[in-house]
């Protein structure tokens, strides 16, 4: 059963995919549920309380975050590309979001991170959450340092985070990569749920993969959380394999973690 753990829970990025899901299952964790993005995204559900706001945008941040109690942060670039548009949304809108909860008083935060922040560790490497990041494109540097700013913030203003490394997250994984990556809609939310109700949260870094065989990730430094994720790629394993070819070892996309963000770009890089 969900627990109505806060009052007013805000959601940023629900114009996007993980977004729209959470529109719907979120508001089984609070009273109120207060959702945004820049873009459109239709009329407000009864349950919901719609705010338009760019993350970019500092004052529109302070007026976001205003009577809300915890924050879940989906909002931002969630592709790789270039930097600027990445270093708005992502970068600068991080720092507003946390400046805008110290400023108003919100003391916990579940930030979406990805697993593009370790994208560069291979795919025969099981890794924890005291390896270092070793970012695989802009997308990933970006949650690298939203990592490292809500580290800052909770050293020093005690704003609890947890920063969940989502894999892929989708209805069923969709290839042999995401046999490892993958994360079910319905897990998502458990460990969404985990990270809003665990007395003592801290600055935790959470792998947000469901209870997959595969698996590049060892959640054992976040038991405190309590999350027990209960869907798997593996009944999807059979099919995933007669429809795809076999990789090529040879392949960046293959041998990475990050699969095919390791070899995108340049984006302009100078």
């Amino acid at each position: 059963m969900t627990i109505k753990s806060h009052n007013r829970i805000l959601l940023t990025g629900a114009a996007g995919g993980l977004g729209k899901v959470l529109r719907q299952s979120l508001k089984d964790n609070c009273n109120h549920l207060r959702t945004s993005d820049l873009a459109a995204y239709g009329p407000a559900h009864p349950w919901e309380e719609i705010i338009q706001a760019d993350l970019g945008d500092d004052q529109a941040m302070d007026h976001l975050l205003k009577d809300v109690n915890a924050v879940v942060h989906m909002g931002g670039i969630s592709l790789d590309g270039p930097f600027e548009p990445i270093l708005r949304s992502n970068i600068l809108g991080a720092y507003n979001l946390y400046e805008s909860a110290r400023k108003n008083g919100v003391k916990r935060i579940v930030f979406a991170s990805s697993n593009h922040v370790t994208g560069f560790y291979r795919q025969s490497e099981t890794i924890t959450a005291s390896h270092p990041p070793r970012p695989d494109g802009h997308y990933g540097l970006s949650k690298a340092f939203g990592e490292d700013l809500s580290r800052f913030y909770y050293d020093r203003f005690q704003i609890e985070t947890a920063c969940i490394r989502i894999g892929s997250s989708f209805e069923e994984p969709r290839d042999r990569r995401m046999l490892a990556s993958f994360l079910s809609y319905a897990d998502l939310h458990r460990l969404i749920t985990a990270c809003l109700t665990t007395p003592v949260l801290g600055h935790s870094i959470v792998f947000g993969v469901s209870d997959n065989s595969v698996t590049w990730y060892d959640n054992a430094q976040a038991k405190h959380v309590g999350y027990h994720p209960k869907d798997s790629s593996d009944p999807y394993r059979e099919a995933i394999f007669e429809k795809t070819p076999e990789p090529d070892l040879s392949s960046p996309s293959v041998q990475y973690q990050g699969g095919a963000f390791v070899s995108a770009g340049p984006f302009g890089l100078k």
